[in-house]
């Protein structure tokens, strides 16, 4: 596995990405793009691109708090809610603007977790190219956003989360329902942010396992043609 950064542009203002791909890595190597939890670019965001990596995709983790890392969820709150839509929304479009550039000849997908997922589901609507995305458990944009989504999308979410909840989750099927989206939706008996083997509080290794292989399959399907 190798691992490096690369500078990005954006209307807002320079950023950088965090970068693993496997040993072998070139032109044709799919890319997985991934988006932050509201802590930032921590180890845990590292360590999943590492995981990327090792299942034979370049992952790019763009850093839309351009360096900031929370302390605790109340900064972490104070980052997120500073962050404008357009903001991080242009950000993905610079990290897919330079994969693709590095990676002409692959296919491209998106996911992210938390406020990770509510920005790759908005980037996978609003950001053309994308070929397949996974968003886990952030929050649904509206019905006339959603009609737009062309993007296979795996959406993944805990049935005890507080946030993103049944019934908000309801809303995004009835969406697919009523505009005939490529959405498939899976929910686990587990609680928000039940992925992040960090947070033992939270973490459910169950249904992050079960997780896991749904996403290399989605992404195998999509960015490799398996």
């Amino acid at each position: 596995m190798q691992t490096t950064t690369f500078s990005l542009e954006t209307q807002f203002g320079s950023t950088n990405a965090y970068v693993a791909a496997p040993d072998g890595n070139d032109a044709a190597t799919p890319v997985v793009i991934l988006i932050q939890e509201w802590w930032g670019i921590n180890d845990h965001m590292r360590d999943l691109a590492g995981r990327y990596a090792e299942a034979g995709y370049g992952c790019v983790v763009p850093d839309l708090y351009r360096g900031k890392l929370a302390k605790d969820a109340e900064e972490a709150a104070e980052f997120m809610n500073a962050l404008e839509l357009n903001d991080g929304v242009d950000t993905i479009r610079a990290a897919f603007k330079e994969a693709k550039a590095r990676h002409q000849e692959a296919k491209i997908g998106i996911t992210g977790f938390c406020m990770g997922g509510t920005f790759s589901l908005r980037a996978a609507i609003d950001v053309a190219g994308f070929s397949a995305a996974v968003p886990f458990y952030g929050d649904i944009p509206g019905d006339e956003v959603l009609a737009k989504l062309t993007v296979p999308t795996l959406f993944i979410a805990g049935l005890r989360d507080g946030w993103i909840n049944p019934a908000k989750v309801a809303t995004l099927e009835a969406a697919a329902a009523a505009h005939n989206l490529p959405i498939e939706t899976v929910s686990y008996d587990a609680d928000h942010a039940f992925f992040n083997d960090t947070r033992p509080e939270v973490y459910d290794a169950e249904a992050a396992a079960d997780a896991w292989k749904r996403v290399l399959a989605h992404f195998g399907r999509h960015l490799r043609g398996e």
